[in-house]
């Protein structure tokens, strides 16, 4: 059972994750050891205070030594599904289950909004997490959608199950996958099926599935934290980045506008000292 667990490794979460260390609480990040694609891939930062005209991947690295320097420790799992359980969070990874006292969701926003039919099927043939749900289609054909090529790894795992597995990847980047899977390189455009998945349609053709695997850097937060209220694609947060969810909290980019580094580090130390003082609440009341 962890104090905090912690979405996201960009700005806000890296500064959540720091914040609570210094405060001895027991601490699990999510997320990747690079931090995040937004910040590396930055061409230069111009108003992150004490910083001038910093490169986003100077920046990442920075933020990396100080988290690291603090023993903050990255787990590199996807989080998909994370359920309030009263004073308590269950926490879904792709590999495990893990429970924590309290949650900070730094997951950053989602450009990409769900296809046609996406959230009707969920659970019914849509799914958010190839390794979670693969042993399901075995025999079957699959379609992974990947955006960027990490998911690879999941196309690869799901030929071990699958009869026949279909690759889409939204980036240009060559694709590196075993010789079971098929990449297409066409564009989604939605999900067809009344009470399950029955087809994929693209710009060219349609494909029919079993199941189809949409693999994003993060999942929206209604979905991910059901009962979650949210404002279009950003979580609804109170000035202490409280959420409708007591024990849950929200920064950087997922809590809203504007989207700027130094106001996510900003609200991920607010978040984590929220969290901390929640903690508190509860020692107190138990």
């Amino acid at each position: 059972m962890y104090d905090i667990a912690i979405i996201g490794t960009g700005p806000a979460g890296l500064e959540a994750a720091i914040t609570a260390k210094v405060r001895n609480k027991n601490i699990i990040l999510f997320g990747s050891k690079e931090s995040s694609v937004k910040v590396s891939k930055a061409h230069a930062i111009l108003n992150y205070l004490g910083l001038p005209e910093i490169s986003g991947s100077d920046m990442a690295s920075a933020f990396l030594s100080h988290a690291e320097r603090m023993g903050v420790e990255i787990t590199e799992e996807q989080i998909t599904g994370i359920y309030a359980m009263g004073e308590m969070f269950a926490i879904q990874g792709a590999q495990n289950m893990y429970e924590a006292k309290t949650v900070i969701l730094a997951t950053g926003v989602i450009a990409q909004k769900p296809y046609p039919n996406e959230e009707k099927l969920l659970g019914r043939g849509v799914s958010y997490c190839a390794t979670c749900d693969a042993a399901l289609y075995k025999g079957k054909t699959a379609i992974i959608i990947g955006s960027t090529p990490k998911e690879e790894a999941e196309a690869d795992f799901m030929t071990e199950y699958a009869g026949r597995v279909y690759y889409i990847p939204l980036y240009k980047d060559e694709v590196h996958t075993n010789e079971k899977v098929e990449v297409v390189r066409e564009t989604p455009l939605e999900i067809i099926g009344d009470t399950k998945v029955e087809k994929l349609k693209t710009n060219q053709r349609e494909i029919e599935a079993d199941g189809i695997f949409v693999l994003r850097e993060a999942v929206a937060p209604g979905q991910l934290v059901p009962g979650l209220e949210t404002e279009g694609p950003h979580i609804k947060v109170s000035v202490d980045m409280s959420t409708s969810i007591p024990g849950c909290f929200a920064a950087g980019d997922i809590a809203g506008l504007p989207y700027q580094y130094i106001k996510a580090a900003g609200q991920g130390n607010t978040a984590a000292l929220s969290a901390v003082a929640y903690l508190t609440k509860l020692e107190h009341e138990g």
